[in-house]
């Protein structure tokens, strides 16, 4: 054999209780080391590049040379140790000549009866002004989504604001129309809505129950904190209101988890307080939190060491989950279960999220946006739901996310889970969607190396918690 080299950016070593566990950064893919592995490993991690006669003087009188051989060649297979005079195959850009959709977000009303503060909406207005999408305009997005969706067997349809309650007709003309479509297509349907809940009614719940629609709610904790940023457009606190709408659907609602998801700003940052209060007072299934960092209003974000502060409380609350998956138990943290979902899947992203690729947001007016969140931008629009998807637009956007080895991701130890981060929230932040989330960069690489302590533990003495919790909930 040659002299090898260590690829360090394709493998990151975390300790976990005595056991070494080496992620393979290209498929996120998680292996437990032996002796071996360990000491071939730590050797380059040491020399960098290391030959026969090296390895021999280094490891020989520990191993056999069958044993050296195999781990040698495992390490090679998996790109993490490679020929030195080989300089690897250049990023391989796949490229896009269809977008396969399976989910279309309908933003049905750019009104809202609330004003929260750090609301990132660009087309957000009152409710007396707001737009309200056509039942024209949304059938032809459901029709452009099945075209589009023709290999699937599943479609999922979102509706969204603005408070998407406040345009009711449509979304009960669009479930009758969706649902007749895909029954004469054969395929399933998957209703969801994000809502702030003040517009709940009993017969809104029985009616998005008997649909089974996935409801998230949007609510901030406890009245002190809830009540500082979402108030109504005249000012006032809406925590009493939304509270008591929330016992009623949970007391009736049947199809589905509901989930709450929090928004984290400046004075609002008690994740362990507001998670308890949701679902032990509140009665919610799940809590998602969603760290403000670049939102219209700067006094509202989270400075670097609240968000330093956050990510602690979030790891703390963490190894709460831990405990209790151990026990057999699941205390609700969607952050978690997306954490241990992805390493347990095995990620390989070349693109951040399914955005512009499995999922396009549509406006009032029908132009096709990469997500919801971009909607009333100054981004780019890629087609209407009446002329199609502009394909060749849309390609180049998706192609050029592949590549942002200008901006150091190419050797990020978490590319294959991040690859880049959130489009919106570098261009909230940045004004340029490819540039990557510098200022979540290594609190997300501490939050991975946690979920990584947190999946081995949990696999070592409960490893049914992921058939049971984790499993059911991705196929929801």
């Amino acid at each position: 054999m040659g002299s090898l080299t260590l690829i360090p950016h394709n493998a990151h070593r975390v300790d976990v209780d005595g056991l070494a566990m080496l992620m393979h950064v290209p498929t996120t893919s998680l292996f437990e080391m032996d002796e071996v592995s360990r000491s071939v490993y730590e050797l380059f991690r040491r020399v960098g590049v290391a030959d026969a006669e090296m390895l021999r003087a280094e490891l020989g009188e520990q191993f056999a040379p069958d044993a050296l051989a195999d781990c040698l060649q495992s390490l090679i297979s998996l790109d993490i140790l490679r020929d030195s005079a080989d300089p690897g195959k250049p990023l391989t850009v796949q490229k896009v000549e269809d977008i396969p959709l399976s989910t279309i977000i309908l933003n049905v009303n750019t009104g809202c009866n609330l004003a929260c503060t750090y609301c990132y909406k660009e087309d957000l207005t009152t409710p007396a002004k707001g737009e309200k999408m056509s039942f024209e305009t949304a059938r032809a997005a459901i029709d452009l989504l099945l075209v589009q969706a023709a290999s699937r067997d599943k479609v999922n349809v979102v509706f969204f604001g603005g408070e998407p309650l406040s345009n009711m007709p449509l979304i009960r003309q669009v479930v009758d129309y969706t649902e007749a479509r895909v029954a004469e297509l054969g395929k399933a349907v998957d209703f969801t809505l994000t809502t702030n809940a003040t517009l709940l009614t009993e017969d809104l719940a029985d009616w998005f129950d008997a649909h089974r629609f996935g409801l998230t709610v949007s609510m901030d904790g406890p009245r002190a904190l809830h009540d500082k940023n979402r108030k109504t457009v005249g000012g006032r606190g809406t925590y009493d209101v939304v509270a008591g709408k929330v016992r009623m659907l949970l007391a009736r609602y049947r199809s589905r988890p509901v989930g709450v998801r929090v928004t984290l700003t400046a004075g609002v940052t008690d994740v362990l307080a507001i998670h308890d209060h949701m679902i032990n007072d509140l009665g919610f299934a799940e809590v998602g939190f969603g760290p403000a960092t670049s939102g219209p209003i700067a006094v509202f974000n989270l400075q670097p060491d609240m968000l330093k502060s956050v990510f602690e409380d979030m790891k703390t609350l963490g190894r709460r989950y831990v405990d209790a998956a151990i026990r057999g138990e699941n205390i609700g943290f969607s952050n978690m279960h997306q954490l241990l979902s992805d390493i347990a899947k095995g990620m390989k992203k070349a693109v951040p999220c399914g955005a512009g690729l499995g999922l396009l947001a549509v406006d009032k007016d029908g132009d096709l946006h990469l997500c919801h969140r971009f909607v009333g931008s100054n981004q780019p629009t890629y087609g209407n739901v009446t002329t199609g998807i502009d394909v060749p637009k849309l390609a180049t956007f998706v192609e050029t996310a592949q590549d942002r080895s200008a901006f150091g991701c190419k050797t990020c130890r978490i590319r294959s889970i991040c690859a880049g981060g959130c489009y919106h929230e570098s261009y909230a932040r940045q004004n340029d969607p490819f540039a990557p989330v510098y200022h979540y960069c290594d609190l997300l690489r501490d939050w991975v190396d946690f979920g990584i302590e947190a999946y081995t533990r949990i696999m070592r003495a409960n490893p049914s918690f992921f058939r049971a919790h984790l499993q059911p909930r991705s196929a929801a």
